[in-house]
Protein backbone atom coordinates (compact mmCIF):
# COMPACT_ATOMS: atom_id res chain seq x y z
CA UNK A 1 0.00 0.00 0.00
CA UNK A 2 1.15 3.55 -0.71
CA UNK A 3 2.25 5.47 2.35
CA UNK A 4 -0.37 7.95 3.55
CA UNK A 5 0.44 11.60 3.06
CA UNK A 6 -0.42 12.07 6.73
CA UNK A 7 2.71 10.12 7.66
CA UNK A 8 5.10 12.49 5.88
CA UNK A 9 6.09 14.36 9.04
CA UNK A 10 9.44 13.88 10.75
CA UNK A 11 9.70 10.78 12.87
CA UNK A 12 9.46 11.34 16.63
CA UNK A 13 12.76 9.91 17.82
CA UNK A 14 14.52 12.52 19.96
CA UNK A 15 17.98 12.19 21.43
CA UNK A 16 18.36 12.58 25.20
CA UNK A 17 18.62 16.12 26.52
CA UNK A 18 22.25 17.05 27.07
CA UNK A 19 23.83 19.28 29.68
CA UNK A 20 24.35 22.82 28.39
CA UNK A 21 21.76 22.71 25.58
CA UNK A 22 20.58 26.17 24.49
CA UNK A 23 16.90 27.07 24.56
CA UNK A 24 16.89 27.08 20.74
CA UNK A 25 18.46 23.61 20.58
CA UNK A 26 15.96 22.34 23.15
CA UNK A 27 13.02 23.67 21.11
CA UNK A 28 14.29 22.11 17.88
CA UNK A 29 15.20 18.76 19.44
CA UNK A 30 12.51 18.08 22.02
CA UNK A 31 9.47 20.32 21.44
CA UNK A 32 7.82 17.82 19.12
CA UNK A 33 4.11 17.55 19.93
CA UNK A 34 1.12 19.16 21.60
CA UNK A 35 1.71 22.77 22.62
CA UNK A 36 5.46 22.19 22.63
CA UNK A 37 5.11 21.30 18.96
CA UNK A 38 3.06 24.44 18.38
CA UNK A 39 5.80 26.50 20.02
CA UNK A 40 8.44 24.91 17.79
CA UNK A 41 6.34 25.68 14.72
CA UNK A 42 5.76 29.27 15.89
CA UNK A 43 9.47 29.78 16.57
CA UNK A 44 10.42 28.51 13.13
CA UNK A 45 7.72 30.54 11.40
CA UNK A 46 8.92 33.66 13.19
CA UNK A 47 12.56 33.09 12.24
CA UNK A 48 12.18 31.64 8.74
CA UNK A 49 9.31 33.76 7.40
CA UNK A 50 8.41 36.71 9.61
CA UNK A 51 11.99 37.97 9.93
CA UNK A 52 12.64 38.01 6.19
CA UNK A 53 14.21 41.22 4.89
CA UNK A 54 10.95 42.41 3.32
CA UNK A 55 8.69 41.53 6.29
CA UNK A 56 7.24 44.11 8.67
CA UNK A 57 6.53 42.70 12.13
CA UNK A 58 3.95 44.04 14.56
CA UNK A 59 3.93 43.01 18.22
CA UNK A 60 0.87 43.23 20.45
CA UNK A 61 1.15 43.11 24.25
CA UNK A 62 -1.68 42.18 26.59
CA UNK A 63 -1.53 41.10 30.21
CA UNK A 64 0.82 42.38 32.88
CA UNK A 65 4.02 41.44 31.04
CA UNK A 66 6.31 44.38 31.83
CA UNK A 67 5.80 44.20 35.61
CA UNK A 68 7.02 40.60 35.40
CA UNK A 69 10.23 41.82 33.73
CA UNK A 70 9.48 40.83 30.13
CA UNK A 71 10.14 44.37 28.96
CA UNK A 72 13.83 44.09 29.74
CA UNK A 73 14.27 40.37 29.17
CA UNK A 74 12.26 39.90 25.96
CA UNK A 75 10.87 43.03 24.29
CA UNK A 76 13.96 45.25 24.46
CA UNK A 77 16.27 42.58 22.94
CA UNK A 78 13.75 42.04 20.12
CA UNK A 79 13.63 45.79 19.46
CA UNK A 80 17.42 46.05 19.50
CA UNK A 81 17.71 43.16 17.04
CA UNK A 82 15.27 44.80 14.60
CA UNK A 83 12.79 41.94 15.07
CA UNK A 84 9.85 44.22 15.97
CA UNK A 85 8.86 47.15 13.74
CA UNK A 86 5.74 48.46 15.50
CA UNK A 87 3.85 47.78 18.72
CA UNK A 88 0.27 47.86 20.00
CA UNK A 89 0.14 47.53 23.77
CA UNK A 90 -2.18 48.02 26.67
CA UNK A 91 -1.44 51.31 28.36
CA UNK A 92 -0.81 49.38 31.57
CA UNK A 93 2.20 47.59 30.09
CA UNK A 94 3.76 50.88 29.05
CA UNK A 95 2.93 52.53 32.37
CA UNK A 96 4.45 49.75 34.49
CA UNK A 97 7.41 49.66 32.10
CA UNK A 98 8.13 53.25 33.12
CA UNK A 99 8.76 52.13 36.71
CA UNK A 100 11.94 50.44 35.52
CA UNK A 101 13.02 53.53 33.59
CA UNK A 102 12.58 55.60 36.74
CA UNK A 103 14.56 53.17 38.87
CA UNK A 104 11.56 52.18 40.98
CA UNK A 105 11.52 48.71 42.53
CA UNK A 106 9.12 45.83 41.92
CA UNK A 107 9.67 42.67 43.95
CA UNK A 108 9.08 38.94 43.65
CA UNK A 109 6.53 37.93 46.26
CA UNK A 110 3.63 35.56 46.75
CA UNK A 111 -0.03 35.43 45.80
CA UNK A 112 -0.83 33.69 49.10
CA UNK A 113 -1.25 36.82 51.15
CA UNK A 114 -4.07 38.77 52.79
CA UNK A 115 -4.63 41.78 50.51
CA UNK A 116 -6.21 43.68 53.38
CA UNK A 117 -2.85 43.61 55.13
CA UNK A 118 -1.09 44.72 51.95
CA UNK A 119 -3.49 47.65 51.60
CA UNK A 120 -2.90 48.69 55.20
CA UNK A 121 0.87 48.54 54.68
CA UNK A 122 0.81 50.40 51.36
CA UNK A 123 1.81 47.43 49.20
CA UNK A 124 0.30 46.81 45.74
CA UNK A 125 0.02 43.29 44.29
CA UNK A 126 -0.07 41.99 40.73
CA UNK A 127 -0.52 38.28 41.49
CA UNK A 128 2.93 37.48 43.01
CA UNK A 129 4.61 40.81 42.15
CA UNK A 130 4.67 43.25 45.07
CA UNK A 131 5.65 46.92 45.15
CA UNK A 132 5.24 50.01 47.27
CA UNK A 133 2.22 52.23 46.60
CA UNK A 134 4.63 55.16 46.24
CA UNK A 135 5.85 53.56 42.99
CA UNK A 136 2.50 54.50 41.47
CA UNK A 137 2.51 57.98 42.98
CA UNK A 138 6.05 58.74 41.82
CA UNK A 139 5.36 57.47 38.31
CA UNK A 140 2.16 59.50 38.12
CA UNK A 141 3.95 62.63 39.28
CA UNK A 142 6.72 62.12 36.73
CA UNK A 143 4.25 61.61 33.87
CA UNK A 144 2.23 64.69 34.75
CA UNK A 145 5.34 66.83 35.05
CA UNK A 146 6.73 65.66 31.72
CA UNK A 147 3.41 66.01 29.91
CA UNK A 148 3.23 69.68 30.86
CA UNK A 149 6.24 70.38 28.61
CA UNK A 150 5.49 72.53 25.53
CA UNK A 151 5.82 69.70 22.99
CA UNK A 152 2.90 67.84 24.61
CA UNK A 153 0.44 70.73 24.33
CA UNK A 154 -1.29 69.64 21.14
CA UNK A 155 -3.30 66.93 19.47
CA UNK A 156 -1.33 63.76 18.76
CA UNK A 157 -1.51 60.04 18.17
CA UNK A 158 -0.62 57.63 20.96
CA UNK A 159 2.55 56.81 19.00
CA UNK A 160 3.61 60.45 19.32
CA UNK A 161 2.74 60.48 23.02
CA UNK A 162 4.81 57.38 23.71
CA UNK A 163 7.67 58.60 21.52
CA UNK A 164 7.90 61.82 23.53
CA UNK A 165 7.67 59.94 26.83
CA UNK A 166 10.36 57.59 25.56
CA UNK A 167 12.54 60.59 24.72
CA UNK A 168 12.37 61.81 28.32
CA UNK A 169 12.96 58.33 29.73
CA UNK A 170 15.93 57.87 27.38
CA UNK A 171 17.28 61.19 28.64
CA UNK A 172 16.98 59.93 32.19
CA UNK A 173 18.91 56.80 31.21
CA UNK A 174 21.65 59.01 29.77
CA UNK A 175 21.85 60.98 33.01
CA UNK A 176 22.13 57.78 35.04
CA UNK A 177 24.56 56.26 32.50
CA UNK A 178 22.39 53.18 32.03
CA UNK A 179 20.69 51.78 28.96
CA UNK A 180 17.72 49.61 28.01
CA UNK A 181 15.89 49.94 31.32
CA UNK A 182 12.47 50.33 29.73
CA UNK A 183 10.66 49.61 26.48
CA UNK A 184 9.61 53.19 25.71
CA UNK A 185 13.18 54.50 25.91
CA UNK A 186 14.44 51.72 23.61
CA UNK A 187 11.52 52.16 21.20
CA UNK A 188 12.36 55.88 21.04
CA UNK A 189 15.98 55.13 20.21
CA UNK A 190 15.00 52.51 17.62
CA UNK A 191 12.22 54.57 16.03
CA UNK A 192 9.58 51.91 16.75
CA UNK A 193 6.06 53.41 17.04
CA UNK A 194 4.06 52.24 20.08
CA UNK A 195 0.28 52.53 19.99
CA UNK A 196 -2.32 51.98 22.70
CA UNK A 197 -5.69 50.76 21.49
CA UNK A 198 -7.57 52.06 24.57
CA UNK A 199 -5.60 55.12 25.69
CA UNK A 200 -7.99 56.00 28.50
CA UNK A 201 -7.76 52.53 30.02
CA UNK A 202 -4.50 52.88 31.95
CA UNK A 203 -2.69 55.09 34.42
CA UNK A 204 -1.04 56.98 31.55
CA UNK A 205 -4.50 57.85 30.26
CA UNK A 206 -5.67 58.69 33.77
CA UNK A 207 -2.86 61.21 34.14
CA UNK A 208 -3.65 62.67 30.70
CA UNK A 209 -7.22 63.07 31.98
CA UNK A 210 -5.99 64.86 35.12
CA UNK A 211 -4.10 67.36 32.97
CA UNK A 212 -7.22 67.78 30.80
CA UNK A 213 -9.11 69.03 33.85
CA UNK A 214 -6.46 71.74 34.13
CA UNK A 215 -6.64 72.61 30.45
CA UNK A 216 -3.18 71.18 29.81
CA UNK A 217 -1.42 68.19 28.29
CA UNK A 218 -1.86 66.13 25.11
CA UNK A 219 -5.14 65.53 23.32
CA UNK A 220 -5.11 62.01 21.92
CA UNK A 221 -6.41 61.39 18.40
CA UNK A 222 -7.68 57.83 18.13
CA UNK A 223 -8.64 58.32 14.47
CA UNK A 224 -5.01 59.03 13.64
CA UNK A 225 -4.04 55.84 15.49
CA UNK A 226 -6.46 53.77 13.40
CA UNK A 227 -5.24 55.23 10.13
CA UNK A 228 -1.53 55.24 11.03
CA UNK A 229 -1.55 51.56 11.93
CA UNK A 230 -3.47 50.71 8.76
CA UNK A 231 -0.95 52.77 6.80
CA UNK A 232 1.94 50.76 8.24
CA UNK A 233 0.43 47.50 6.99
CA UNK A 234 -0.70 49.00 3.67
CA UNK A 235 2.75 50.41 2.95
CA UNK A 236 4.42 47.11 3.78
CA UNK A 237 2.23 45.21 1.34
CA UNK A 238 2.19 47.80 -1.46
CA UNK A 239 5.97 48.06 -1.28
CA UNK A 240 6.19 44.39 -2.21
CA UNK A 241 6.81 43.08 1.30
CA UNK A 242 4.83 41.06 3.81
CA UNK A 243 3.13 41.76 7.12
CA UNK A 244 3.40 39.54 10.17
CA UNK A 245 1.88 39.85 13.62
CA UNK A 246 3.22 38.42 16.88
CA UNK A 247 0.42 38.53 19.42
CA UNK A 248 1.13 38.00 23.11
CA UNK A 249 -2.23 37.56 24.80
CA UNK A 250 -5.42 38.86 23.25
CA UNK A 251 -7.82 41.62 24.17
CA UNK A 252 -7.96 45.06 22.66
CA UNK A 253 -4.34 45.26 21.35
CA UNK A 254 -4.92 41.99 19.48
CA UNK A 255 -7.99 43.38 17.71
CA UNK A 256 -6.42 46.78 17.09
CA UNK A 257 -3.45 45.18 15.35
CA UNK A 258 -5.59 42.81 13.28
CA UNK A 259 -8.27 45.37 12.38
CA UNK A 260 -5.74 47.18 10.20
CA UNK A 261 -6.70 44.89 7.32
CA UNK A 262 -10.50 45.37 7.61
CA UNK A 263 -9.81 49.11 7.84
CA UNK A 264 -7.93 48.92 4.54
CA UNK A 265 -10.33 46.58 2.75
CA UNK A 266 -13.78 46.99 4.26
CA UNK A 267 -13.80 50.63 5.34
CA UNK A 268 -11.42 52.35 2.92
CA UNK A 269 -12.23 50.03 0.00
CA UNK A 270 -8.60 49.48 -0.98
CA UNK A 271 -7.34 46.24 -2.50
CA UNK A 272 -5.65 44.01 0.06
CA UNK A 273 -5.84 40.38 1.19
CA UNK A 274 -4.83 40.28 4.86
CA UNK A 275 -1.78 39.76 7.06
CA UNK A 276 0.66 37.15 5.78
CA UNK A 277 1.87 35.67 9.06
CA UNK A 278 0.15 35.27 12.40
CA UNK A 279 1.65 33.92 15.63
CA UNK A 280 -0.41 34.17 18.79
CA UNK A 281 0.26 33.10 22.36
CA UNK A 282 -2.98 32.86 24.31
CA UNK A 283 -4.60 31.00 27.18
CA UNK A 284 -8.13 31.76 25.94
CA UNK A 285 -10.51 29.20 24.44
CA UNK A 286 -12.17 29.89 21.08
CA UNK A 287 -15.62 28.65 22.13
CA UNK A 288 -16.31 31.54 24.53
CA UNK A 289 -16.63 34.00 21.65
CA UNK A 290 -13.91 36.38 22.82
CA UNK A 291 -11.32 37.71 20.40
CA UNK A 292 -8.52 36.51 22.68
CA UNK A 293 -9.40 32.95 21.69
CA UNK A 294 -10.40 33.56 18.06
CA UNK A 295 -8.52 31.29 15.66
CA UNK A 296 -6.58 32.40 12.56
CA UNK A 297 -9.27 30.70 10.46
CA UNK A 298 -11.89 32.96 12.01
CA UNK A 299 -9.61 35.93 11.31
CA UNK A 300 -9.57 34.87 7.64
CA UNK A 301 -13.36 35.24 7.51
CA UNK A 302 -12.95 38.89 8.53
CA UNK A 303 -10.20 39.60 6.01
CA UNK A 304 -7.65 39.99 8.81
CA UNK A 305 -5.46 37.14 7.56
CA UNK A 306 -4.77 36.32 3.91
CA UNK A 307 -6.66 33.04 3.19
CA UNK A 308 -3.80 31.91 0.96
CA UNK A 309 -1.42 32.29 3.91
CA UNK A 310 -3.43 30.33 6.49
CA UNK A 311 -0.62 27.73 6.75
CA UNK A 312 1.58 30.62 7.91
CA UNK A 313 -0.36 30.94 11.16
CA UNK A 314 0.23 29.33 14.55
CA UNK A 315 -1.55 29.58 17.89
CA UNK A 316 0.37 28.47 20.98
CA UNK A 317 -1.83 27.87 23.99
CA UNK A 318 0.03 28.92 27.10
CA UNK A 319 1.20 31.68 29.39
CA UNK A 320 3.05 34.51 27.62
CA UNK A 321 5.51 34.77 30.52
CA UNK A 322 6.60 31.21 29.70
CA UNK A 323 6.37 31.24 25.91
CA UNK A 324 7.69 34.72 25.03
CA UNK A 325 11.18 34.24 26.55
CA UNK A 326 11.56 30.95 24.66
CA UNK A 327 10.46 32.53 21.38
CA UNK A 328 12.86 35.42 21.89
CA UNK A 329 15.76 33.12 22.79
CA UNK A 330 15.09 31.05 19.68
CA UNK A 331 14.92 34.06 17.37
CA UNK A 332 18.01 35.75 18.80
CA UNK A 333 19.96 32.49 18.44
CA UNK A 334 18.75 31.45 15.00
CA UNK A 335 18.56 34.79 13.16
CA UNK A 336 21.03 37.62 12.71
CA UNK A 337 19.88 41.13 13.69
CA UNK A 338 17.97 43.08 11.04
CA UNK A 339 18.45 46.79 10.28
CA UNK A 340 15.82 48.84 12.06
CA UNK A 341 13.07 50.23 9.83
CA UNK A 342 12.41 53.30 12.02
CA UNK A 343 8.75 53.32 11.04
CA UNK A 344 8.06 56.12 13.50
CA UNK A 345 10.02 58.48 11.25
CA UNK A 346 7.95 57.40 8.22
CA UNK A 347 4.46 57.77 9.70
CA UNK A 348 3.48 60.83 7.67
CA UNK A 349 4.86 59.34 4.47
CA UNK A 350 2.94 56.07 4.96
CA UNK A 351 -0.24 57.85 6.00
CA UNK A 352 0.06 60.08 2.93
CA UNK A 353 0.24 57.02 0.68
CA UNK A 354 -2.86 55.52 2.27
CA UNK A 355 -4.76 58.79 1.96
CA UNK A 356 -3.78 59.35 -1.69
CA UNK A 357 -4.90 55.86 -2.71
CA UNK A 358 -8.13 56.30 -0.79
CA UNK A 359 -8.79 59.60 -2.57
CA UNK A 360 -8.00 58.04 -5.97
CA UNK A 361 -10.76 55.55 -5.25
CA UNK A 362 -13.08 58.50 -4.73
CA UNK A 363 -13.52 57.75 -1.04
CA UNK A 364 -16.35 55.61 0.21
CA UNK A 365 -20.00 56.59 0.14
Amino acid sequence: MAKSKWLSGSRINPKPIQKGMTAADLIDATFLAYNAGRLQKAARLFVEKMLADDAVVGLSLTGALTPAGLGGSVIIPLLRAGFVDWIVSTGANLYHDAHFGLGLALHQGTHEVDDRILRAEGVVRIYDILFDYTVLLETDAYLRKVMQAPEFQREMSTAELHYLLGKYLAGREDELKVEDTCVLATAYRCGVPCYTSSPGDSSIGMNVAELWLRGSGPRLDVCRDVNETAAIVYDAKKSGGTSGVLILGGGSPNNFMLQTEPQIQEVLGLDEAGHDYFVQVTDARPDTGGLSGATPGEAVSWGKVDPEKLPGTVVVYGDSTLIAPLLAAYALTRHAPRPGRRLYDRREEMLGRLKRDFEKKGGRD
